[in-house]
Formats: structure tokens, sequence, C-alpha cells
């Protein structure tokens, strides 16, 4: 399957973690910087790695991140996009997000593909890639899988066609896999 981005957090960071984004054509269109040591997250993402201009701010809630909820802004206007909120006890066996509209909604769901290959993941750490699914009400929205490589953490993020989701909600939730879930493995 194409995928509509590719996230590559970059490798041999001393301090706090960075992503780069591609598109496609592997041409970079974003960047986003992930500070060490925060209490609250706070992740940028940039149009590229100079950050003069902010694509997204995603703002944790509460300092504990288990079951943390993750608002999405656009830094041009301040605007809520949504929301992202993990999970904490179910995704323990088999990882799961809710996407939230700006009222708080549930809108979609985004759950790993199986409940056997996530719990085969648990004890096998990177050996067997993590892939997601994004879905509402009218179905799959966006698939989320991550490339096998043990060294740099690559994940592809695709949209379906007829989604009916903002598109920078559906790369936040690419991020914060990349910088959450990516952290505790």
């Amino acid at each position: 399957m194409a995928y509509d981005y590719l996230i590559r957090r970059k490798v041999f960071k001393l301090f706090g973690q960075d992503f780069h984004i591609y598109n496609p054509q592997d041409q970079l269109i974003g960047f986003c910087h992930q500070k060490a040591f925060k209490l609250k997250e706070d992740i940028r993402i940039y149009t590229d790695s100079t950050r003069q201009r902010e694509l997204l701010t995603i703002k944790a809630r509460n300092i504990i991140d288990f079951s943390a909820c993750y608002d999405v802004f656009d830094p041009a206007n301040g605007m809520l996009l949504g929301s992202w909120r993990r999970k904490g006890w179910s995704s323990l066996i088999r990882d799961k997000w809710e996407m939230l509209d700006p009222y708080g909604n549930v809108v979609a769901v985004l759950e790993e593909d199986s409940m056997e290959l996530a719990l085969v993941r648990r004890f096998l750490c990177n050996l067997v890639p993590q892939e997601y699914v994004l879905n509402t009400n009218c179905g799959p929205q966006a698939n989320y899988k991550q490339r096998f490589n043990p060294f740099v953490f690559k994940l592809e993020v695709a949209i379906k066609p007829a989604f009916q989701l903002h598109p920078y909600l559906i790369l936040a939730g690419g991020i914060l896999l990349a910088a959450i879930e990516g952290r505790q493995n």
C-alpha cells in the first residue's frame, strides 16, 4: 500500500527526539521535535528543520501519559483541531487511541491490527512491526504501519481516498505513535 506520510525518527539524538516527515516522493514536508525531560508533552511540528514555520502543536493535558489526552492545535490561529486520547488499560495488551473532535466527542478509534500480534509484539519488541487501523463509523480512514528496521523507527501513514477526517489530525496520530508508543518500546 502506498503511503501519504513517512515518519522517521532521527538516530543518535542525545536529548529529546527528532522526527522527519516525508511525502511519497521522499521530500521532507515536516520536522518534529520532542523535548526531553518535559513533565507535560509539548510536541511541535514544523515545515522543516529550521523550525521557522510551525505546522501543528500537540500538547498533553496531563503530566502522566498512561491514559493521557493530547490536544492538537493549528498554530496559525490557535484553533483546536481535535484531540487524541490514549486508552491506558486496554493499551497494555493492544494499543488503542481515540480521536476526539474539538467538542470532546469520539470520532475515530485507532487500534493495533490484531490481538495475537499485539501480544507477540509485547515479548519480541521490534521484531514484529506494529500496524494500526484508524476506524470511524464509515469504516477505515487510515493505516499506520511500522517498517521493519531494528535501528531506525519508520512509520508509514496511508490515508484512505474517501477520508472524512482532518489530515493534520491523522498526521498527529502518527507523530504520537512514534513519540509516545515508540518511547515505550
